[in-house]
């Protein structure tokens, strides 16, 4: 247990720790929580914004991209536990008018494959901005998005499934989604300062995302979420906007019985494995939304959020009452900050290290298997070699840069990968310096041995071009 002083000690320790790792990635504001047998602990460093600065506290808003699926799947567990939906049923049960470009697909496609990414959907429609962008026109518009699998075969992260999982929530409670989430999860939970859209944004002290310029200093980030205002169709894979406050608010929740919301043994079951993960920093596997971690024989459940120059983080520790969270301001480097900081609060409120992968040496016969171009349908990934190393560029496919009339977040420029001894047939993959440092993930073959795709960040990206000889 936290002793008065002992918590003092930590406190000012986390406070010098956020304050250095702020400075050295030259992100403007963070602002993290821990909390620890039952006591929230915050610490913050900098400004909401540079141009129109105000100090980043525990109450300031962030953008928290991804971590909005936690929300979504806690409200659709809320249903399952009112006998409303069943999470292995098919998602035709609930919106019929699903259309996808395999018909067998579309007919088989259970509830829980949204929730736990096997439905084999690719990442994402592109908003263009253009046309119906409710969840009913993503809806009409998802027979246009690749297939990568058949439903259930493997996981690929799906910002697409998880929008499509809120358009069931639409359907069962007749009431727009953001309206049923604030009625299911949001209310009840008592989360005042977690909210969907600039309006509700911009009446609370919010944080603004910040990208290197063309002289590599910071600017402000437009849009200031990850898609563009009006794009209601992405808030439930990634539309709210929330505090660190709320935050260890919603981790005590996601601790503790239920609350009357739904069952303990429902919120519970979230944090069941449901599929495993390879060689993926994002987790060893998957329960029901959550990343599954093993952190030296304890489990840890979290998910982090990558926003238009702002990252989000939370990492729960259940069994030792924990959860920490983090949130910065300016990308591609508040990603790393988020990782530090999780990393450090691990070790010294649970004395939990964690250990970083060691690559093999570089070896050139496995290096010419695997370059060339992978993508999605918004990014590439372009692996190269000098015959001394290894190296991953990512960005945004240039035609979406070229077609969007607003700003878009700058790529990854190449860095130093290498291949992890121990898998058997050498294909996975340590990121070893950069933005995305500490990232892993795998080179996938087909039957002949030839490399047709790999993973990162969850996602499955296909084989386009080989390098030349």
């Amino acid at each position: 247990m936290l002793q008065e002083n002992s918590q003092g000690k930590l406190q000012e320790e986390l406070s010098g720790f956020v304050e250095a790792q702020a400075k050295e990635f030259a992100v403007p504001g963070v602002a993290v929580g821990v909390l620890c047998d039952g006591r929230e602990i915050y610490a913050s460093h900098g400004v909401t914004s540079l141009g129109n600065p105000l100090p980043v506290d525990e109450k300031t808003l962030f953008h928290l991209a991804s971590v909005s699926k936690t929300f979504t799947a806690t409200a659709l567990m809320r249903l399952v536990a009112e006998g409303k939906v069943e999470l292995d049923a098919p998602v035709r049960r609930y919106v019929p008018e699903l259309r996808l470009a395999d018909e067998q697909a579309a007919a088989q496609i259970t509830v829980l494959n949204l929730l736990n990414h096997t439905a084999g959907l690719d990442w994402n429609l592109i908003d263009d901005g253009k046309g119906d962008r409710s969840l009913t026109g993503l809806v009409a518009k998802l027979p246009e998005l690749p297939l990568i699998a058949p439903p259930g075969a493997r996981a690929s992260y799906s910002q697409a499934g998880y929008n499509l999982a809120g358009r069931i929530i639409e359907k069962v409670t007749g009431l727009p989604f953001e309206q049923a989430m604030a009625s299911l999860v949001l209310e009840p939970v008592g989360l005042s300062d977690t909210v969907y859209g600039l309006t509700e944004v911009m009446v609370r002290k919010f944080a603004v995302g910040h990208n290197p310029g063309e002289d590599g200093e910071p600017q402000a980030a437009r849009p200031w979420g990850a898609f563009k205002e009006g794009a209601r169709a992405d808030n439930p894979g990634g539309g709210l906007a929330s505090s660190v406050s709320d935050l260890l608010r919603w981790a005590r929740f996601q601790l503790g019985d239920g609350e009357g919301v739904l069952p303990a043994s429902a919120l519970h079951r979230m944090r069941e494995r449901t599929v495993r993960l390879r060689a993926s920093s994002l987790g060893d596997g998957l329960g029901i939304c959550w990343f599954l971690h093993d952190l030296g024989g304890v489990q840890g459940i979290g998910h982090g959020g990558s926003g238009n120059g702002q990252f989000a983080e939370l990492l729960i520790v259940p069994e030792r009452n924990f959860a920490v969270v983090s949130l910065a301001n300016a990308g591609p480097d508040g990603y790393s900050v988020n990782q530090s900081v999780v990393k450090w609060a691990l070790q010294h409120y649970l004395g939990v290290a964690q250990q970083e992968a060691e690559p093999v040496a570089y070896d050139e016969g496995r290096a010419r298997q695997v370059v060339g171009r992978y993508e999605i349908d918004a990014m590439t990934l372009d692996f190269a070699t000098d015959g001394t190393r290894l190296t991953l560029a990512v960005d945004i496919k240039p035609e979406i840069r070229a077609a969007s009339d607003e700003e878009m977040p700058p790529g990854y420029p190449a860095a130093a990968i290498g291949f992890l001894p121990g898998d058997g047939d050498g294909d996975e993959y340590v990121i070893t310096e950069g933005g995305l440092k500490g990232q892993r993930g795998y080179f996938s073959r087909d039957d002949s041995g030839a490399v047709v795709g790999v993973d990162l960040a969850g996602r499955l990206f296909k084989r386009v071009v080989e390098a030349s000889s």
